[in-house]
């Protein structure tokens, strides 16, 4: 490294988020940027450790490890601290096809596994990460580069998302013509409508991205459900192209089987969002909100993660009288437990952008631990008007499994008129697994080995969640990728994609 005791001289400092009660008026991004030499220093507290964890991307105690793209970070830190820019943005790109995404909404499993952070706070990998491709964008040097020669083989990839994307762009460099078909009206994905956008922005981040796409030779149409499209059937695009990839995701949402669950003012999480982000692009962010909406309402989340905090910040900006996330597992520890050790994944107490939010505008946290939902409460009219809830412990039943246990004398009610369920996500919907005639795993996802991305129909591919299960951005990069050098080798024989 440059500065072998950069560690030593300069403390981890995050490049700072806009102010959460000024955010919050607006959806436009939550992050600031960083300047260059802010940046140098936080690049050279990256050691040179000799064993770098950091982009290793293994999988320990069923968590990510390190970066799963296998980043080069401390090729590119390094660089970074002598002010080559444009060379970190070559390294950066050798490995990773979209670093905007993953430098907005991944939650850094490479700082999680990083060397320093067993003494002190980690390298800012991921602000670093991020850095490094907007300034590439800002000094135009993302420019279209199609491919000198093509292939004259056809691919159809079945879904825009992550995973969608990489395997389109990869295969499109390799030489082939690559069609992307999108079910929804604009492409993108989870990154289109599953992310918010004070997340990751769609015109400046997103669209940008698929411009660049589009004028290097990749097609995308949208509008087209190929399980339901009578012009772009599973049969045609098996004719038509000489193969096909399907990244369509695990959209199937958990439910809640209880009492009141088919009250008025019940929805889906991702429901939510999705509707209010179209909704605010096709109004360009106008101060209005869509017919499902928080406006003055008491809203409760069930469930935590990543789509229960961005359910949080949404109600928040849709003006919510008040908002309580409940979660049925117990609040992490401040640090590391003596059973979730470096380099796994820390699984500690934090607050996300919602939460913080959340706090400035409410005072608290709105998260409850150890809570479980009995019923949901509804008026004469079947319109939401609360929730019942109680306390519970885990403990091990006769089978010897952990199962939630009820604590007397805790059970309560919540006042509420919007209930969104943010609950993670079962699998892939069946439609298209049914038409293509794919098998299944006992998870009920695509059956297709990791590395490997071949269904049991020839010729056919899947990849991202739709064959791993809800998973990050950064894995369904990782599969796009994978199945697209295998898809290569299918079609060519050999392939030179990594």
């Amino acid at each position: 490294m440059g500065k072998p005791t950069g560690f030593l001289e300069f403390e981890r400092a995050t490049i700072p988020d806009r102010s959460p009660l000024e955010r919050i008026k607006d959806w436009k991004e939550i992050h600031d940027h960083g300047n260059d030499g802010a940046l140098k220093k936080q690049a050279s507290r990256c050691m040179d450790c000799g064993v770098p964890y950091c982009h290793t991307g293994i999988n320990i105690s069923g968590m990510a490890s390190g970066c799963p793209i296998n980043n080069l970070i401390p090729e590119f830190n390094d660089l970074i601290y002598r002010d080559r820019w444009d060379e970190a943005l070559q390294r950066l790109r050798k490995t990773n096809n979209f670093p905007e995404f993953t430098g907005r909404v991944c939650p850094a499993p490479c700082e999680g596994s990083c060397v320093l952070g067993v003494i002190e706070p980690p390298v800012t990998i991921k602000n670093i990460e991020c850095s490094i491709i907007d300034h590439g964008w800002d000094n135009n040097l993302l420019t279209p580069n199609p491919p000198a020669e093509r292939t004259g083989k056809t691919v159809a990839v079945v879904g825009s998302g992550p995973a969608g994307l990489a395997a389109a762009d990869q295969l499109n460099q390799a030489g082939h013509k690559v069609t992307v078909f999108e079910r929804a009206d604009r492409p993108g994905g989870l990154l289109m409508y599953g992310i918010p956008n004070m997340k990751l922005d769609k015109t400046e981040v997103v669209d940008r991205r698929i411009k660049l796409m589009e004028d290097e030779g990749i097609e995308f149409k949208c509008n087209v459900f190929v399980a339901e499209n009578n012009e772009w059937t599973p049969a045609k695009l098996r004719n038509e192209f000489d193969s096909v990839i399907l990244c369509c995701g695990a959209t199937k949402p958990r439910d809640l089987p209880i009492d009141g669950r088919d009250a008025k003012g019940v929805y889906q999480a991702m429901d939510f969002l999705t509707t209010n982000t179209q909704y605010q692009l096709d109004n360009e962010f106008d101060g209005t909100n869509p017919d499902l909406n928080a406006t003055d309402k008491k809203v409760i989340v069930i469930g935590g993660g990543d789509t229960g905090t961005d359910c949080v910040g949404t109600s928040i900006r849709q003006g919510c009288e008040n908002v309580i996330q409940l979660e049925i597992m117990p609040q992490p520890p401040a640090e590391r437990a003596d059973n979730n050790p470096w380099p796994e994944w820390p699984k500690v107490y934090k607050m996300d952008y919602g939460q913080q939010e959340a706090e400035a505008t409410q005072g608290a946290d709105p998260r409850s631990y150890l809570v479980m939902t009995k019923e949901i409460l509804k008026d004469e009219d079947g319109n939401v008007s609360g929730l019942q809830i109680v306390d519970i412990t885990w403990e091990k039943n006769e089978q010897g499994q952990f199962a939630p246990k009820e604590t007397d004398g805790t059970l309560r009610t919540l006042d509420a008129q919007l209930i969104l369920l943010a609950m993670g996500f079962l699998g892939p919907e069946e439609k298209i697994i049914d038409q293509f005639k794919l098998d299944t795993d006992n998870r009920s996802n695509v059956k297709a080995d990791h590395e490997v991305y071949t269904t049991n129909v020839d010729g056919v591919f899947a990849a991202g969640d739709m064959r791993r299960g809800q998973s990050l951005v950064v894995w369904a990069i990782n599969e796009g990728r994978g199945a697209a050098r295998e898809c290569d080798r299918f079609l060519m024989g050999s392939t030179q994609l990594p």
